[in-house]
């Protein structure tokens, strides 16, 4: 049988139909190819907006990698260099908080402890290798002369006694009366001149819940007494209300007014102590003549508060200074009658020595942050870790020359 096909026409709705079916497949085939054509050029610019950049300067090639860690010393290198930090330290040029590291200072103390014995200048390595941790040339050094370089220590509850809640604000500080070591790893790391983080290394997951009678590791430096600062000589115990708030007189004098006032025999032909005051370098020397015999890493003032460049005299020296905390004085230079008066203590702002200079407000003084020495700005002063005040002014007395250049 044949078949039959029989044509039904179409309504009047059925080409219209049609006819937008075709055109929408039109347009999706179009915009199929502009999507991918507008894809090519995203990427494309975007390779080129990279690629001026690089060329510019603005980002650098490495910016797209992840940067790599710098690896941790091992503990023969940590020993090393801790060596060489302790060997400057004892021989008075310090190189500040001992890390286990040839940081910025220990290449700087080293340098000035050779210029001290006439010997070769040390060359510092070029800007910013000294974050490196590259170790420097120590030959003719008796680096063995120091013995062991960790030594066992027993925490005793005099080390104690100075810690204690410390609050955050200024004025809940004003109403104590002692301002205390943080915890006892702040208090450890201060008595043997070295970072927090080293004792860390030393003594893992000793350091939260130190003890008395507990032992630890610690670096072979003399140990910072804070009892002792009371016994250093020339000091100053003349009633004052603030070690900043005391204006320069010629005839200031020091609980040793014997010791300031005459010299021993002998004494007076003597080269005469100075102190200068490098703000390039944030290193303080201390010379008898022209001999270099010491010598501190500091922190000084910023451009907005600048320690004052010239030619000072020591006036007095303070131990176990109170503070007075201004901050209209701080951060303008305008006194303001809104300060707070701040206790004595190794965590007061001034630390636990002032050596007031002949400019009123300005002084030579220690720190609540060991850390921050050589590495911050301060409001005008000089400060130096606490440790090293205490031996700074055991070696000067009122009457000595300050130079800052």
């Amino acid at each position: 049988m044949q078949a039959r096909f029989v044509y039904e026409p179409m309504s009047p709705l059925e080409p219209r139909v049609c006819e937008l079916a075709e055109v929408s497949r039109y347009f999706q085939n179009d915009r199929t190819v502009f999507n991918q054509r507008s894809n090519c050029v995203k990427v494309i610019l975007r390779f080129a907006i990279i690629a001026v950049l690089i060329s510019s300067g603005v980002l650098p090639a490495t910016a797209r990698k992840k940067p790599a860690r710098e690896p941790t010393p091992n503990k023969a290198h940590i020993e090393a260099a801790t060596r060489l930090q302790i060997f400057l330290d004892r021989n008075n040029f310090s190189p500040g908080k001992l890390d286990g590291r040839y940081n910025e200072f220990t290449w700087k103390a080293l340098a000035l402890y050779r210029e001290s014995r006439g010997e070769q200048l040390q060359i510092l390595p070029p800007q910013g290798k000294t974050k490196s941790d590259i170790a420097p040339d120590v030959t003719g050094l008796d680096l063995d002369g120091i013995g062991p370089v960790f030594i066992s220590y027993t925490v005793t509850d005099a080390d104690l006694a100075s810690v204690g809640p410390l609050p955050s604000s200024v004025s809940a500080q004003a109403k104590l009366k002692f301002l205390p070591y943080r915890d006892a790893a702040d208090a450890i790391a201060e008595k043997f001149h070295c970072d927090v983080h080293l004792l860390e290394q030393l003594n893992p997951g000793k350091m939260k819940t130190i003890k008395a009678g507990d032992q630890l590791t610690v670096p072979n430096v003399e140990p910072f007494e804070l009892a002792s600062v009371k016994e250093i000589k020339p000091g100053s115990e003349l009633p004052s209300p603030a070690a900043n708030d005391t204006e320069y007189q010629s005839g200031a004098q020091s609980e040793s007014t014997d010791e300031n006032k005459q010299m021993k025999k002998g004494e007076a032909a003597s080269a005469r102590v100075a102190i200068k005051i490098d703000s390039k370098t944030n290193m303080l020397g201390v010379f008898e003549g022209e001999k270099l015999i010491a010598a501190y890493p500091v922190t000084i003032g910023s451009a907005h508060t600048a320690s004052p460049i010239g030619e000072w005299k020591v006036s007095r020296i303070t131990k176990m200074p109170t503070f007075r905390y201004d901050k209209e004085m701080l951060q303008h230079g305008r006194r303001s009658g809104n300060f707070h008066l701040l206790p004595p203590g190794p965590r007061n702002p001034v630390g636990v020595i002032w050596i007031a200079l002949n400019k009123k407000g300005i002084g030579i003084h220690g720190t609540n942050s060991p850390d921050s020495i050589g590495r911050a700005a301060s409001h005008g002063c000089i400060r130096l870790a606490n440790w090293d005040v205490v031996r700074l002014a055991t070696k000067i007395k009122p009457g000595d020359n300050v130079s800052i250049h």
